[in-house]
């Protein structure tokens, strides 16, 4: 089976635990030798990478002399603080640790497969998807942490009688959310790399530049909307009733 050479490195050093711990939770791999995904180690990579990041912007903090590390890490902060105060409202820095990693996660996983030999961990499913989980929990819990069991009213509407009916729709609209955010996400990300890789076997030189720009502009793009709409859905969670 093809594996990317980060993910041969990954299985030939952990294959062994990895198996036996996917073995312990009944979840058989097809190949013990191979239990690590393409997918999977290019996340694993990310995570490193943001780590690293953090730890470097973490140490280079000045308030006399501050680096590009810290330029970057803090128009990155007022850009969402910006952006979230004027969605959610008062409170929202309490989200922007969730909000900025959740961004720079996903965006490194998009641009991951501009480098060769690597690959766009978000043009799987199951990463979006699980981008997609996480944020619906975090935004359900916050709702529940901000208006107690409250934030149930929030899913039967405002005519009483109706409120069976709407609660029914509200929760499948809210489990739809799950849906729209992975299929968007997915979708984008696997369009722009069967593109490049189409014209990269047809014309190798030249023309394949033109759709790399095209797949850095989509992965900004389709990174704003998934942290653009985690707001939208935080915001409507933590809203109180008047």
């Amino acid at each position: 089976m093809h594996q990317l050479p980060f993910t041969a490195l990954l299985n030939h050093l952990f294959a062994g635990p990895v198996t036996a711990l996917l073995n312990a939770l009944r979840l058989h791999p097809v190949n013990p030798a191979t239990p690590i995904p393409d997918h999977v180690a290019m996340q694993v990579l990310v995570f490193f990478i943001l780590l690293v990041f953090f730890i470097a912007v973490r140490a280079s903090l000045s308030v006399e002399n501050p680096g590009t590390l810290q330029h970057v890490m803090e128009s990155i902060y007022n850009m969402l603080d910006a952006q979230s105060e004027e969605i959610i409202g008062h409170g929202n820095k309490r989200f922007l640790s969730y909000l900025i990693t959740l961004g720079l996660f996903i965006l490194s996983c998009n641009l991951l497969g501009l480098i060769p030999f690597f690959e766009t961990p978000t043009g799987v499913p199951v990463v979006p998807l699980g981008c997609a989980v996480v944020t619906w929990v975090y935004y359900q819990s916050q709702g529940f942490r901000a208006n107690g069991l409250g934030y149930v009213k929030h899913f039967m509407g405002p005519v009483w009688w109706l409120a069976p009916l709407m609660f029914v729709i509200e929760v499948c609209s809210h489990l739809a959310r799950m849906l729209s955010l992975t299929i968007r996400l997915f979708a984008n990300m696997f369009a722009g790399d069967m593109v490049t890789l189409v014209f990269f076997s047809l014309v190798p030189i030249g023309l394949p530049v033109i759709f790399l720009g095209l797949h850095f502009g989509v992965s900004l793009i389709q990174t704003y909307i998934f942290v653009l709409l985690a707001m939208v859905y935080l915001g409507e969670a933590t809203a109180h009733e008047h």
